[in-house]
């Protein structure tokens, strides 16, 4: 039994999509980029385009260049550093003793 709803199943914007309808396509370029774990890319670039040096990989996240043989090297990542470890870098084991000791005084009223 039809329920007389003749769009049913359709969406808005639903119907063919072509050349006549979309105009044509720009020219376009396919190059291909390799990154440090032998991924090969190829994004495509409007004819007219300035193509970038580097271009991320999408399998693994590492930048991609253009040459097979001699990819660009993977970012090195620093590892993660606690409050302490940046405090530490600033300040020696002396300064600490001082700071602590000021600290320490003024607790106990001695200043």
């Amino acid at each position: 039994m039809a329920s007389g709803n003749a769009i049913r199943g359709s969406r808005v914007g639903a119907g063919p999509m072509g050349e006549a309808e979309r105009g044509e396509s720009a020219p376009r370029l396919r190059i291909s980029f390799w990154c440090s774990n032998g991924h090969e890319t190829q994004p495509s670039f409007a004819s007219d385009a300035q193509v970038p040096d580097t271009w991320d990989c999408p399998r693994c996240g590492f930048p991609a260049g253009q040459d097979p043989d001699n990819p660009p090297d993977p970012p090195r990542t620093e590892p993660y550093k606690t409050h302490l470890a940046y405090v530490r870098e600033r300040r020696s084991d002396a300064d600490g003793e001082a700071i602590l000791a000021e600290a320490l005084a003024k607790l106990r009223g001695e200043i």
